[in-house]
This record gives structure tokens, sequence and C-alpha cells, in this order.
């Protein structure tokens, strides 16, 4: 745990050139997946975030931060440990990173029981969308189902009449069935859950092929997502059932460790590296330039909670918990410049986005990307805003 937190320190300090922050700074708390075979989530939100703590020279908003960042590989006890920590001997204010749905349960309770804020760059699960929202847990990313939900929407304007269905079975799992299936107007041939963190699909794939569906949409992230996309190629099965999926199952690192497997493949987003905005070409550029690779969807959410943290900073002089209603008035307005374009948040505090439909393609170069079709979704507020309390 240590390690990662050192790492973290020195990151920045690395992109800085020196110290990373000053006495007496806002700490920030990040727990994040680093390690399991979906550790480049994590480390992609961890390395978004740095680099917009890193261009401001250690500050967010003009104030001194800290980021105390650690692996909660993926287990409910680690990250409620890592809490525990932050929250009683690190005193952090503003809490951040969790990628898994089986995590924020445990994490954002303790989190907002604290007194602390939670701004989340990935995992929003269902449960904290709807009745059970609190006006200190803002979400940067998507609320879980919605992104699915966008792909039901996809498949319909793609003319697709009934899906084989799969995804892990955790909160996050459910979350993206029941809203692919929200959306979705046809028929659902087959409905499956695998185990987190699974790397043989043998089984499913051969369900697939019995079920003979017209499309198949799925939720495997990071590793799952690239075993599973690897064998369902080399079965054969790529061009005879098409995938029409989120963004979370077909992000830059997926599609570069499969490769040719990824051309074809289908998926929606609210982010696409090649957006043309001056937020996104400056992000995109200086995450390449100090990493050395493409950014996922992972990294773009990352930097994106750190410039909304920011905005917040900027506008209470620096305070967070000394001034908790400026500072949530701060986060609830979203002053800053996203990089997927307009942001907004819905009264329930999750982001109202606007969902792109894409294709894996070869560009000129012969390069793997993911091309942007068209806008399938615009506006796209999730299903639980209108039972939360909050306005």
């Amino acid at each position: 745990m240590k390690k990662n937190r050192i790492l973290a320190a020195a990151s920045v300090a690395l992109m800085l050139g020196g110290t990373a922050w000053a006495a007496d700074p806002v700490k920030i708390g990040l727990i994040t997946t680093l390690s399991t075979g979906a550790g480049y989530l994590g480390e992609d939100v961890r390395d978004g975030f740095l680099l917009a703590v890193a261009e401001e020279g250690g500050k967010l908003g003009g104030t001194e931060v800290e980021v105390l960042v650690e692996d909660d590989g993926r287990k409910p006890g680690n990250g409620k440990q890592i809490a525990d920590k932050f929250l009683k001997k690190d005193e952090v204010e503003i809490m951040t990173g969790v990628i898994f749905s089986n995590i924020t349960p445990v994490v954002v309770p303790l989190t907002l029981k604290a007194g602390a804020f939670y701004i989340s760059p990935n995992s929003a699960p269902s449960i904290f969308a709807g009745e059970g929202c609190h006006e200190d847990y803002f979400v940067a990313s998507w609320q879980n189902d919605s992104l699915h939900e966008s792909a039901g929407v996809y498949a319909n304007a793609l003319g697709y009449k009934n899906a084989y269905i799969l995804a892990p079975n955790y909160q996050a799992g459910k979350d993206s069935l029941a809203g692919f299936k929200r959306y979705f107007k046809g028929d659902i041939a087959g409905e499956t859950y695998t185990k987190l963190g699974q790397t043989d699909y043998a089984a499913e794939i051969a369900k697939i092929r019995a079920a003979d569906p017209e499309m198949v949409f799925h939720f495997l992230p990071g590793g799952m997502g690239i075993n599973f996309l690897k064998q369902y190629s080399q079965a054969g099965l790529k061009d005879t059932y098409p995938l029409v999926v989120s963004t979370a199952s077909m992000d830059e690192r997926i599609m570069g460790a499969v490769k040719d497997a990824a051309v074809g493949v289908r998926s929606t987003s609210h982010w696409n590296v090649a957006q043309d905005n001056v937020a996104n070409q400056k992000f995109v550029e200086g995450f390449k330039k100090a990493y050395d690779r493409i950014p996922t969807v992972y990294a773009s959410q990352g930097y994106d909670t750190a410039k909304l943290i920011a905005s917040a900073l900027k506008a209470t002089g620096g305070k967070v918990l000394d001034a908790k209603d400026e500072f949530r008035a701060a986060l609830k307005k979203a002053d800053f410049d996203s990089v997927r374009g307009e942001f907004k948040f819905a009264n329930n505090n999750h982001p109202i986005n606007n969902w792109i439909g894409q294709v894996v393609q070869k560009d000129a170069d012969g390069n793997i990307v993911n091309t942007m079709i068209a806008v399938v979704s615009p506006n796209h507020k999730d299903a639980y805003a209108d039972q939360c309390a909050l306005k």
C-alpha cells in the first residue's frame, strides 16, 4: 500500500521536476484498482487525475493538494481498510478513485458518514443514484446503467431484433444488463452472468452459438474483455454474431491487446480520443507526453474528476469541509472545461451525457481506432434521477 502512495507522489514530482505539494494541502484519497487483470483501469484514472495536478504545479484550482493513492486489489475488504485509514488517520477531505462497484458500496458510506465528499471517476452503481442519492456524493463519469442504455439505443438504430447478453455477477454487471434491456426494443435470446475476473469463456461462447442471436452485448471491462474477445474471435463468432457494447468493453487498451479482432466492433461512449475541443486536445497531448501511451476513457474521467475538484477549490479559495455548502454548490455548478465537451449534472449529482455511436476501424496508417459515427443518445439522464430527492 505504501508503495502505491509513494508512486503517486513520485509521479507528480517527476512531471513537476520538484516537490509535488506544499505544507497544509487539501488531502485527497484515491482508492483504485492497480492490480489484477483490470489494473490498467485504475492506472489510467490515477494518471489522468495526476496529470491535471501536474498541469497546475501540484495544485488544483490554485490550491496545494496531496493525493494519496492505494490499490484496493478489487477486494471490498481492502477498500474498507484503506478508506478507514484515509479518513481517520490521514484526514482526507475528498475521496475518489474507485473503479469497481463491489468496492463503491463499502467506500462511499464510510466517506459520507465521516462528513467528507466522494467524487467518482468511474463506478456509479444504481443504489446511489435514486433514493440512495446524497448531497455530498458526485459522479464525474456516468451512472452504471446509462452507458449500457446507450448501447441498447445504438443496437436499435442498427436494426437488431434480438440479442444475447452477458456480464459479471456483481452490481455493475447487474446494472449493465438492466440498462441494456431498458432501452433495447428487441428480444433477449439469452442472458448469462459470469464470474468477476473470469478468464475462460468457452462455456459462454457455446451458449451464444446455441442461442443463435442476431448480435451480442456484453459488459466485460479490462482483462475480462480482452480474454473474451480473443476467444470469441478465435471461435469464429465475431462476424456471425456482431458485438454492440459500451466503451467499458472496447477501450484503447482492449483494442491494442486484441488488435484485428476488435475491428468492426461497435460501441457507445461519452468521450473519444479524437473529440475536437480544446480541453480534450490538451488532455490527450499532455497524457501522451507524460506517460507515452494513448489515454483510455478511464484516464479522461480521472482528468475530468480532478478538473471538477479544481473548479470547486477555486470557487471556495481552497476550503472544503470548512465551507461544505459553498464547495458542494461549486461542484454542482461544474464550472470547468470537460474533455467530453459540455458537462452538467442531473439533480442526483450524476452527469447528463451525450452518447456517441462508434465502430472500430483501421485508419489510413493502419492504426486501430474507435471512429465516431454519430450521437445516438443526446442529453441522456439516468433512469434513477427522478427517484432522488435532491434538487
